[in-house]
């Protein structure tokens, strides 16, 4: 049978980069590292929890009148699963960026984009934990590795001063955010049954909902600091790139190539990050950074082998 025409193509509306699943990989991680410029940026500016809050009301807003209607059509599958989806949307974006951008307060983009890069190893031990997933010798060298580039970052390489003084509190809070965000990503294998773009959709206004206690709560704390025009604009940012069109553009990718293929990709987001907080930023890129990078990203790479 032959397939019917996108209606995009018919109508002669379809962007050039749709079918390029590399250009909209690599701008994907590209806007995923930008991420931690916002959070850099976002200091003095505009405090964590409300641009947590602000992103994804603004998430909600640009893609419930896109996807909405798909979100209705699947809520039979949605309500009986409701309270997980609930709990996914917490930990891996309310509490996720919550984390992300308090860290950014304590540690450089270079750190956090390096420690972001050890999530595919939290989640390779998450599976073997939680379902009994088997891990061969190569992928636990993998995870070995991506671990001791972890704590060269953590501990700035001077392991007598993680003796005297203990862990960055950023650096701290950035590895519980890759465990939360490892835990939504475990439980992804239980999701309803529906197209990831509506699966996406859904959980926005969840996340908005889930931040909206913390924020007044940080509100109450910090005195009420309304956001500057500089924090509207990282706002806007990361409403715009690493959520809306990062997250599409990965959902196409993975049409056009599968979930293994676009997955390897992820790992230019600590490139980006590392090359995006030099140039933009001025921080410095010590040696022991360049091997952090080395063994994080070597070490995902063989914990992606297969047994």
């Amino acid at each position: 049978m032959t397939q019917p025409a996108d209606p995009a193509r018919r109508r002669g509306l379809r962007p050039a980069l749709y079918d390029q699943p590399a250009v909209l990989l690599t701008l994907t991680a590209l806007f995923w590292g930008g991420n931690t410029i916002a959070g850099q940026l976002a200091k003095g500016h505009i405090d964590p929890f409300a641009l947590t809050l602000i992103r994804w009301v603004a998430v909600s807003a640009i893609l419930w009148p896109l996807y909405g209607h798909e979100v209705r059509a699947h809520w039979n599958v949605v309500r009986p699963k409701l309270t997980r989806v609930a709990l996914m949307a917490t930990l891996g974006f309310t509490c996720f960026n919550a984390l992300f951008y308090a860290a950014s307060l304590s540690t450089t983009a270079v750190n956090i984009g390096i420690l972001q890069g050890s999530m595919p190893v939290f989640v390779l031990i998450g599976c073997a934990l939680a379902f009994g997933d088997r891990v061969s010798p190569v992928q636990a060298g993998g995870v070995a590795l991506t671990m001791v580039g972890v704590g060269l970052v953590a501990t700035g390489a001077d392991l007598g001063a993680l003796i005297d003084t203990g862990i960055n509190p950023g650096d701290a809070l950035m590895l519980g955010a890759c465990v939360l965000y490892s835990f939504y990503t475990l439980a992804l294998r239980g999701r309803p049954e529906m197209p990831g773009r509506a699966f996406f959709t859904l959980m926005c206004p969840i996340a908005a909902i889930a931040a909206l206690p913390f924020a007044v709560g940080e509100a109450l704390v910090t005195g009420g600091r309304w956001p500057s025009l500089q924090g509207w604009a990282v706002a806007a940012y990361v409403a715009s790139f690493p959520s809306c069109l990062a997250q599409l553009f990965f959902l196409r990718g993975v049409d056009l190539i599968g979930p293994g293929r676009a997955g390897v990709y992820i790992n230019l987001v600590p490139v980006f990050a590392a090359i995006l907080a030099v140039l933009l930023l001025a921080q410095p890129f010590f040696g022991y950074h360049a091997v952090a990078l080395v063994l994080v990203l070597g070490g995902i790479w063989l914990a992606q082998r297969q047994g």
